[in-house]
């Protein structure tokens, strides 16, 4: 059933490079707009009343620099891996090793909360789901059709992606559209500049609904001329999320009103508006959403297990393939029991915690690798992308990663600290266990 691989060549030539442009576009898509723009409209509405569109166009010029930081890196570390590999490459084992332990950390909490989110919604339907039991084997389910999924190889996955980006884009795009002609202009009017508080807060809820790429570019070994084609699908990708979300929160002001600001379910309001009973079909969206958010998180998540068994750090077993499709199936295995097993918990504090701040570290090791890779002239392709200013773009991507940190409280500050020994005590004890034998 498995097949072994000896060496990261030999591992990353037995993988299948069936991702092309569209798919990587949709899969930066996918893993981007899960469930929280359907509710961060109302949200950000508390905090910047008629402005709030501005989060998301403000938080773009932050992250735009990221997305040409990841772009950069990833045309000139194009193994599997991601973010790790990037990091790897440029600064060595261990901070890529950090770098991959708080991205794997922040996927597990992220894809569980999705899996919650997605067991609460049943419970309403089907009231038994609230039960600790029913509800751990309702998730069980859910994360044995997505690990079956992506079992069956990566060109099913890909095609799977492009379905689910299509089944939230296009509804979200004709919410808008249908949207703009019921929009009441004297809502949009900002009566006042917002506080810089205001603004610091809205920018970390931004700053992570556009996160994403760095769990969707893991599997760059898995796509066709990924030094050409993952630069220009970043950008697609990224830019598509932005649009929409910018789109999304001016509709929901416009149409809405002062009647935005808290509600939980502003989306589905607007569509109400638009159409009486257009409110389900958009809860229907909302739950495609998340499904296909997750399953495009297995996919990045568990090649991000893949790539550290296959350089050592967990046991070289994880990194075989399947013999027939070329998958990690022990890895997709591995990612979903343990995002499994935080959802049926259902508190993961200390977990989200992490992620939080876990994210920012991720972005900001991203950042330097990539200016690093290209001031060392690194590449493992013809015509890697270069950034133009040379340090600017990482810089300014850094500084702001930076600010967003200096708002996190104390005790995600010790939440990170403690995971972070704990990842230098782990990699102290393997590289001690891979000396002694």
């Amino acid at each position: 059933m498995f097949e072994p691989v000896s060496n990261a060549r030999a591992s990353e030539s037995a993988l299948i490079r069936a991702m092309g442009f569209w798919a990587l576009a949709a899969s930066i898509v996918n893993v981007t707009i899960g469930g929280s723009i359907f509710a961060l409209p109302g949200t950000l509405a508390s905090s910047m009343g008629a402005a709030a569109p501005l989060a998301f166009v403000i938080g773009a010029f932050l992250f735009v620099p990221i997305t040409l930081c990841f772009a950069a890196a990833a045309s000139r570390a194009t193994v599997t891996g991601g973010p790790y590999s990037y990091v790897a490459a440029a600064f060595g084992p261990f901070p890529g090793f950090a770098t991959a332990a708080f991205l794997w950390i922040s996927s597990v909490a992220g894809n569980a909360s999705l899996a919650a989110i997605s067991a609460n919604q049943a419970a309403h339907v089907f009231p038994s789901l609230a039960l600790p039991v029913p509800r751990s084997m309702f998730l069980l389910a859910m994360y044995a059709l997505l690990a079956a999924l992506n079992a069956r190889g990566i060109k099913l996955s890909a095609a799977a992606i492009l379905i689910f980006a299509a089944a939230k884009v296009l509804p979200l795009l004709l919410l808008v559209c249908a949207g703009s002609w019921f929009v009441h202009w004297d809502s949009l009017k900002v009566a006042g500049v917002p506080t810089w508080n205001s603004i610091g807060n809205s920018l970390v809820i931004v700053v992570f609904a556009y996160s994403g790429i760095e769990t969707a570019l893991a599997p760059s070994g898995e796509v066709r001329n990924p030094a050409r084609i993952v630069p220009k699908a970043a950008l697609a990708g990224v830019a598509t999320v932005i649009a929409l979300y910018v789109g999304l929160q001016w509709i929901a002001q416009g149409v809405l009103g002062a009647a935005l600001i808290g509600n939980n379910a502003p989306l589905a309001a607007v569509a109400d508006r638009i159409a009486p009973g257009g409110g389900r079909l958009l809860v229907l969206v909302a739950a495609v959403s998340l499904f296909g958010c997750m399953q495009g998180d297995l996919l990045g998540s568990s090649r991000l297990l893949y790539a550290l068994a296959r350089d050592g750090f967990l046991p070289a077993r994880i990194a075989s393939l399947t013999k027939t499709k070329r998958v990690p199936l022990l890895a997709i295995i591995g990612h979903s029991l343990a995002a499994w097993a935080a959802a049926s918990a259902g508190g993961f504090t200390t977990l989200a915690l992490v992620s939080g701040g876990a994210f920012c570290f991720v972005y900001i090791a991203s950042c330097a690798a990539a200016w690093q890779l290209q001031r060392r002239n690194a590449a493992q392709a013809q015509k890697p992308l270069s950034l133009p200013g040379g340090p600017t773009l990482p810089l300014l991507g850094i500084a702001g990663l930076c600010g967003i940190l200096l708002t996190l409280e104390r005790e995600e500050w010790f939440a990170i600290g403690c995971a972070l020994v704990g990842i230098t005590i782990l990699f102290a004890c393997n590289r001690w266990y891979r000396h002694g034998t």
